[in-house]
């Protein structure tokens, strides 16, 4: 049964994870920077109830003979990974920030394939534990985040090679009844607005690193997690300013936290991995696939319509959108927003099953590197190119509150006017800044993985040897 947004964070009342924020405990339901994870998730729950979204928004599953929502579907087809890659636009459009369940739905896709092989060759039972797992899921629609990246300590060991072990979740204990864990996981988006949380191995391990190779589900607030979360100026903001007053009022910048994992008891029936190195670089390597397609690549060109349309809309209460060098510009900026979804479309069309015989469907590998390495690139573009055409006022402009202040409304209407009233040129002026001068550039550089992990992936995956036989027959020379 699918949840609304009101009944989602209804549901989130029983939850009491331990976050701390700016140096202090807080409650995820009082505190107005938690909250806007939560406002964010409610948003993403109503759009899959909205008629006009229903179709990218929600999908038959098989495992509950249900319609489900899609961040809990296991795509079936290249139709399914396109209509995936359309999620991730829809809710960046909507949002203006992070679909908190995107790296939860990506990990599910990734575990059913690795979990499907290691039952077929090592005689296991993890399809059958994630299967009943995936079922519970989206028979109660729970909200699902994804944990991956560990804070790895020193880059030059391996995870058995660090003083300290805890830079790596691992298994520290053995029971009948389950295994018990430590460490963390570091820029953790969501967890602390999730239902659950799909935790796995940050790289591929090796033998001897049976410990490191992990993969589970947590409840939020699970005994012995702790949420420890980013503090930005943006957050000192909305905890001193009306939301009205910022560039993206109900949704926020994304929220992310270090997820601090001190002796969690996980019950057998959420391990989905547990010692079987072998497969720790797959799972990896299948979740980048389809993170690289979505977030890399359809989120972000949903971000980016939101700063072309504000950019846009600048140039014209400036008086200045007629300009050949502004239209140029804007022009430019399509043109990388246009090319990124053109590759993550690409990446889902292109989709094949994988495992074979599994059912289940994959990304193609080249298009969804190109689509993240294209928007690595091009976002510090995009927000140059809004830098520019704002001005000086995206980072120099007083607070609307002054519009309401006897001793300088006046003088703010006066001079901020142009060719729409300074209402409208301070709260546009305000969009920008929260992506010019925001967290989105680095944000967007690193997630899915940092450009080089991309290119790393194209080269090998280029076939050079396929194309210099082609150089070579046209040029005539004999193998």
């Amino acid at each position: 049964m699918l949840m609304s947004g009101a009944q989602y964070m209804e549901s989130m009342k029983k939850y009491n994870p331990r976050i701390f924020l700016g140096g202090q405990q807080v409650k995820l339901l009082e505190n107005p920077t938690t909250m806007t994870v939560i406002r964010a998730n409610a948003a993403v729950y109503d759009l899959a109830l909205e008629q006009q979204h229903k179709d990218v928004m929600t999908v038959y599953s098989d495992y509950t003979d249900a319609v489900v929502n899609r961040n809990l579907h296991i795509a079936r087809s290249a139709a399914d990974l396109e209509k995936r890659a359309e999620m991730a636009l829809l809710t960046s459009q909507v949002l203006g920030t992070c679909n908190y369940r995107c790296v939860g739905a990506d990990i599910l896709n990734a575990i059913a394939g690795v979990t499907w092989e290691m039952d077929r060759e090592l005689g296991t039972d993890y399809h059958q534990r994630f299967t009943k797992h995936l079922k519970y899921l989206q028979e109660n629609d729970l909200a699902c985040s994804g944990a991956v990246t560990d804070p790895k300590g020193d880059r030059l060991k391996r995870p058995g090679q660090q003083e300290d072990p805890d830079v790596y979740v691992h298994i520290k204990e053995k029971r009948a009844d389950g295994i018990v864990v430590r460490g963390a996981k570091v820029s953790q988006s969501g967890a602390i607005g999730a239902h659950e949380t799909m935790v796995i191995p940050t790289m591929g391990m090796k033998p001897g690193e049976e410990d490191f190779a992990v993969a589970f589900a947590v409840p939020n607030g699970a005994e012995g997690i702790t949420y420890i979360s980013q503090y930005t100026p943006f957050t000192a903001e909305r905890e001193l300013n009306d939301p009205k007053y910022l560039g993206n009022p109900q949704y926020g910048q994304r929220e992310t936290c270090i997820m601090v994992f001190d002796d969690v008891f996980i019950p057998w029936e959420k391990v989905f991995l547990c010692g079987e190195t072998k497969y720790c670089g797959k799972l990896i390597a299948r979740f980048a696939k389809t993170h690289r397609m979505n977030c890399g690549g359809a989120c972000k060109v949903g971000f980016a319509d939101i700063i072309i349309g504000a950019t846009q809309l600048m140039a014209e209460y400036s008086g200045v959108h007629k300009a050949p060098h502004i239209v140029d510009k804007i022009t430019d900026m399509v043109r990388i927003c246009e090319t990124a979804r053109a590759c993550s479309v690409a990446a889902a069309l292109k989709g094949r099953e994988e495992p074979v015989g599994s059912g289940f469907y994959q990304p193609d590998d080249v298009f969804g590197n190109a689509a993240k390495l294209t928007v690595a690139e091009g976002f510090w573009d995009l927000m140059k190119w809004a830098g520019d055409i704002g001005g000086g006022m995206a980072v120099t402009m007083p607070s609307e509150k002054e519009l309401d202040n006897p001793e300088t409304g006046e003088y703010v209407r006066k001079f901020m006017k142009a060719s729409a009233p300074a209402e409208a040129r301070l709260r546009i002026g305000k969009v920008i800044q929260n992506w010019c001068a925001g967290l989105h550039g680095a944000g967007t550089w690193h997630g899915a993985g940092s450009p080089m992990a991309q290119k790393m992936a194209l080269y090998h995956l280029a076939n050079l040897d396929e194309k210099k036989a082609l150089a070579k027959k046209i040029a005539g020379l004999e193998e």
